[in-house]
C-alpha cells in the first residue's frame, strides 16, 4: 500500500543519513489529511539525546497548533518507536501511529533499545543506573499544591 504520508517519513529519514546530519530516521504528523510537522532525528547534530524524529516532529506540531495536545492527529514514522518517542505519542494524545521499520531491524543497525524495556521491568532500585527515592515527604508538596490548584489544566 503506497502511502503519502509515509513516503514522506522515509524520504526525510534517507535524506537524513545522505546529508551527514543525523541517524536513519524520520517522522511526519499529520491533521485533516495534511503535513503539520516534520523531524529528524538530529541527536548527533543538536547534542541532544531527546532530538529524535518522531519528537522533534510532536515538538514542532504543538508549537504549529498552539497546542500540548495533538488530538485528531496521526504520525508517520519511518520505524516503530523507541519507548521515548512511545511515550512522547502517548502524551501528545495522536490518534494512530503508521510505522515501517520495525525495532529488531533498528536493532541490527546499531539502534538497540531493547534493554530499556527491560529496565522498565525492573524495580527502581535493582535498575542499571542508581535511583533511589529521597525526601519523599517534601516531593509531595508539589503534588498537594496541583491537588488545590483551582484553574489547573489536566492532561
Amino acid at each position: 500500500m503506497d502511502n503519502p504520508f509515509m513516503a514522506r517519513a522515509i524520504q526525510l529519514s534517507i535524506d537524513n543519513v545522505l546529508s551527514g546530519q543525523g541517524g536513519p530516521f524520520g517522522a511526519v504528523i499529520v491533521k485533516d489529511g495534511g503535513i503539520i510537522a516534520e523531524g529528524v532525528n538530529s541527536v548527533t547534530t543538536k547534542n541532544d539525546p531527546t532530538a529524535h524524529a518522531e519528537v522533534v516532529a510532536i515538538r514542532q506540531a504543538c508549537s504549529k497548533i498552539g497546542n500540548f495536545a495533538l488530538r485528531g492527529c496521526e504520525i508517520y514514522t519511518s520505524c516503530e518507536p523507541c519507548p521515548m518517542c512511545l511515550g512522547a505519542i502517548y502524551w501528545a494524545h495522536l490518534g494512530a501511529v503508521y510505522f515501517g521499520n520495525v525495532a529488531v531491524e533498528a536493532s541490527s543497525i546499531g539502534f538497540d533499545d531493547s534493554f530499556i524495556y527491560r529496565e522498565f521491568s525492573q524495580p527502581a532500585g535493582q535498575r542499571s543506573i542508581p535511583m533511589r527515592q529521597i525526601m519523599h515527604e517534601e516531593a509531595r508538596a508539589a503534588f498537594r499544591a496541583w491537588q488545590e490548584k483551582p484553574n489547573k489544566i489536566p492532561y
